[in-house]
């Protein structure tokens, strides 16, 4: 909304600055123009502090300047004034009516560019057990980012890499075999009769712990590692099956929070497709990887890291133990790959750079949604339809602060191949992990150590200790639930049960996203769930309200937003234009709510999507405010509450919108 008009204003000065001062259109210092908010309204709508930079190599006051400047720009679409100030910024003053009707008459419209296509991936969940409370946050993250670039009109691509060969499958195969004697038949009838990703989290934390009674079972493990990257075997067959239907419960739960994907990308078909041996020839033609001849990685194919990279984390265990200082194994002595190059090749694919492609399916196709596809390595299981994935111009990688340093590795290979410009549009979405109050960890059965002196619990869930996601998610629901049945006594149970939901999946998504992506996350129900503070609930209740104003509208005068929008042209607009309290006050609620745009794509620009939480929650408190001191039910002046309901009725277009952003939903009352 806003940024159309910064747009603009930029343009007229840089076309300014070249006639005047002959600098060139092209010059850093005109390339990105700061435009500021005034302190005060009387100050103008928007603020440029060009003339400060210009001062330096003009020699000449910024008073002068901008008294140059102002003039210059001639006339500006939906621009009232422009202004220079006696400390030389150039005010912008808008057309107050002109902007409050064109924004409310029609959604927003990105502008196109050419910025082509964007990968955003997320999740990326072992398909081993049911997905915990920490998952959410990448989830959250992903799946809002990927929002943002869709709304700034970026084409994007949201996948979910599925590590189907990982050990964490191989344990749960291993255990159902070791542990509990089932053949696949029998793991079958399992996932058929009981909630299996919840099995799977119970069996998981067995086998680790059977694992840790004799470490010699370790080679069991490895075997059945080989077997599954081999195929073709009881073991693998297993483990195929156990991915499949574990992603599928994933699949729900993330269903339950309004996340979606457009694509499930396998590292089984990766390893049958050979991504990596087309990968490494890459690596070995440009001496990005070398073999080493001497020393602990004798035999090692190794990258060498650059200085500029983070030092390697200390090994943690034996299988860790692969990196020398400045070196990163790439492919074992034994020839087996790490995962670091099994994550080359993937990145090399997302930019269209590999030279091979994957086969496609359908993996869930559902009434009223678009189908998820998956990779395949079988042709003959490829189905026709699928979309043209990857081949992106930007890639973001969803993944938490510990993979920092391989997030690392893989812009360095890039680079080293020479492929520079994607090495700088590979960008690495890192963040904290997210712990439990102390509360909210009793609340949910967590047997915490009551005498820790730390301010939160941490959970883990390889040892079977943690939150499950849909766990939680109901307990918000029922506690929401309870709340709403409070507030509307007489409220249908289907309603009183919708109407919860979509609390709780605000109040989980809100959460994970308000804070800034490198703070550790203690989470608490309460504080999630509450109606009164920065919360989820909070701003759809923001809504709500206003929501209400227009049903009593439309049931009293017939008023409804068409009738208010078609109406004002003919309504006098001193309520609005005016220099006024009561009109600045009026237009501060329609200039903060046009500033959504300009905050989204602050917000994907520096990679902090709590600057969108934090301005959805300014916005509603700014409304609450107003809505306190300047009814619209109850005022008797027509002209004035046609234009505060026009006021209103933008606000609450653009919270609508922010929460839509946050992948939350309002409900029709609360």
């Amino acid at each position: 909304m806003i940024l159309p008009v910064h747009h603009a204003v930029r343009a007229r000065l840089t076309a300014a600055v070249e006639r005047l001062y002959g600098i060139a259109a092209d010059d850093p210092m005109l390339r990105a123009i700061p435009i500021e908010t005034p302190p005060r309204r009387a100050l103008g709508d928007l603020a440029v502090p060009l003339a400060f930079e210009l001062a330096r190599r003009l020699r000449k006051a910024p008073r002068a300047i901008a008294q140059e400047l102002a003039p210059a720009l001639g006339e500006i679409d939906g621009v009232a004034r422009v202004e220079p100030a006696p400390n030389g910024y150039v005010n912008v003053f808008l057309d107050r009516q002109e902007h409050l009707t064109r924004w409310l008459s029609g959604p927003y419209i990105a502008p196109s560019g050419n910025a082509g296509k964007t990968i955003v991936e997320h999740t990326a969940i072992n398909p081993n057990k049911a997905a915990h409370i920490g998952h959410l946050r990448n989830a959250a993250l992903g799946d809002a980012f990927g929002r943002l670039r869709k709304y700034l009109g970026h084409e994007v691509e949201i996948q979910n890499y599925i590590d189907d060969t990982g050990v964490q499958v191989a344990d749960v195969a291993v255990a159902f075999r070791e542990l509990e004697s089932k053949d696949l038949a029998a793991i079958r009838e399992t996932a058929d009769t009981t909630r299996f990703d919840y099995y799977c989290w119970d069996l998981y934390a067995r086998v680790t712990e059977w694992y840790e009674a004799d470490p010699e079972r370790l080679k069991i493990r490895a075997a059945a590692l080989h077997d599954i990257e081999r195929g073709g075997n009881p073991v693998a067959d297993a483990a195929t099956f156990i991915a499949d239907r574990i992603v599928r419960c994933h699949l729900e739960t993330m269903r339950r929070l309004n996340i979606r994907y457009d694509l499930l990308t396998w590292e089984g078909d990766i390893l049958r497709l050979h991504f990596w041996a087309h990968a490494f020839e890459f690596l070995k033609k440009t001496g990005a990887v070398f073999k080493q001849t001497e020393g602990r990685l004798k035999g090692c194919w190794v990258m060498r890291i650059e200085d500029d990279a983070e030092p390697a984390p200390a090994p943690t265990s034996p299988d860790d133990a692969e990196t020398e200082p400045r070196e990163k194994v790439i492919v074992r002595s034994d020839g087996t790959v790490t995962y670091v190059g099994k994550d080359m090749a993937y990145q090399l694919w997302k930019f269209g750079l590999l030279g091979k492609d994957f086969y496609y399916r359908i993996f869930e196709a559902r009434p009223d949604e678009v189908p998820v596809w998956s990779t395949t390595s079988d042709p003959y299981a490829g189905q026709a339809g699928a979309s043209s994935f990857g081949g992106a111009s930007w890639v973001c990688n969803v993944i938490d602060t510990r993979q920092s340093y391989l997030q690392k590795l893989l812009k360095q290979a890039l680079a080293v191949l020479g492929y520079e410009e994607q090495a700088r549009h590979s960008v690495h979405y890192a963040y904290e992990m997210v712990a439990l109050s102390h509360s909210t960890a009793r609340e949910l059965g967590y047997a915490a150590d009551e005498e820790s002196d730390r301010p939160f619990v941490e959970v883990s869930g390889r040892k079977g200790l943690g939150v499950k996601a849909d766990d939680l998610i109901d307990r918000l629901t029922s506690k929401a639930a309870a709340e709403v049945s409070k507030r509307n006594p007489d409220i249908p149970a289907d309603d009183a049960q919708r109407i919860s939901g979509a609390i709780a999946i605000a109040a989980v998504r809100y959460f994970m996203v308000k804070f800034s992506r490198g703070k550790v996350i203690v989470f608490d129900i309460d504080e999630a769930l509450s109606f009164e503070g920065e919360s989820g609930p909070y701003l759809q209740y923001a809504v709500v309200r206003a929501n209400n104003i227009f049903h009593k509208l439309k049931e009293r005068d017939g008023l409804d937003q068409p009738a208010i929008e078609a109406a004002l042209p003919s309504t006098a607009a001193d309520v609005l234009t005016s220099q006024d309290d009561e009109a600045n006050d009026l237009w501060n609620l329609v200039l903060e709510s046009a500033r959504l745009d300009e905050v989204v794509d602050q917000a994907v620009r520096t990679l902090e999507l709590s600057v969108v939480a934090k301005y959805a929650f300014a916005l509603a408190q700014a409304f609450n405010g107003f809505y306190h001191r300047y009814p619209i039910l109850n005022e008797e002046r027509q002209d004035v509450r046609l234009w505060r309901a026009a006021a209103v009725a933008f606000y609450r277009a653009q919270l609508t919108k922010a929460l839509d952003l946050m992948g939350c939903t309002v409900p029709a009352r609360m």
